[in-house]
């Protein structure tokens, strides 16, 4: 019924408000040297109070400096820091850390920033994602897309990510994420109890790459999304 899932588009945004207003950002501020084990549980508890989880598929490489995943909406996010351990450092546009919650929450967590209305933008980029590896030791996880995607079809990729993981010879690993809108849909603003699914692919190392490598990534990504439409009925 379209009522409940409206019902449920609201609850599951209320309780993301709650937790990262009411819970997260306290902690953090609280326990800094924590705040890695702070979002995965916090975020954990997030989708058991929205019905849903999150399931793997593949091994994460713990050596895969670059995480690319396709984008639905914030719950891959959700479900990609309740999986696992690592303290990822997400790149989110900058208007996302002007936002009342969320924007304390990048800050304190020490993600990075993207300006995509200036060319000083990516210079600083790649300057704040060598410091995320080299000083502070963290993967960075990034949206290719740039946005959040409406259809099945993979938006073309922006090239500020190719662009650093040539320039720093990366080992990339990219992430499928499948049924996120699902559970939680931006656009029609409907949810859904439900699972989101993350397949993590090969491990592309960079440096011994042939050049296209970013082009082939985008149809082989697209190939994914399109075979567990056919098998299993899921969309992105």
């Amino acid at each position: 019924m379209k009522i409940f899932a409206k019902i449920r588009f609201y609850w599951g945004a209320a309780v993301i408000s709650f937790v990262v207003g009411a819970l997260m950002i306290p902690a953090i501020y609280l326990f800094p040297k924590h705040k890695g084990i702070i979002m995965h549980t916090l975020n954990r508890l997030n989708l058991f109070l929205m019905g849903s989880k999150a399931v793997q598929e593949g091994e994460m490489d713990p050596e895969a400096d670059m995480f690319l995943m396709n984008h639905q909406g914030i719950v891959d996010i959700i479900g990609m820091e309740a999986l696992q351990t690592n303290h990822l450092c997400w790149v989110a546009k900058k208007e996302l850390f002007d936002a009342v919650w969320f924007g304390h929450l990048l800050e304190r967590g020490e993600m990075i920033s993207l300006d995509r209305s200036s060319r000083a933008g990516l210079v600083k980029l790649m300057k704040d994602v060598k410091e995320a590896l080299e000083v502070k030791h963290r993967a960075v996880a990034i949206f290719p897309e740039g946005t959040r995607a409406k259809e099945q079809k993979l938006l073309p990729f922006k090239q500020g990510a190719n662009m650093i993981a040539k320039k720093f010879g990366l080992k990339v690993q990219p992430v499928v994420i499948t049924g996120s809108k699902w559970v939680l849909n931006e656009h029609d603003r409907t949810g859904h109890s439900g699972t989101v699914h993350y397949k993590f692919l090969p491990t592309i190392d960079v440096a011994n790459a042939p050049d296209d490598w970013f082009d082939t990534l985008h149809e082989t990504m697209q190939k994914e999304i399109d075979t567990i439409y056919e098998k299993e009925h899921r969309a992105r």
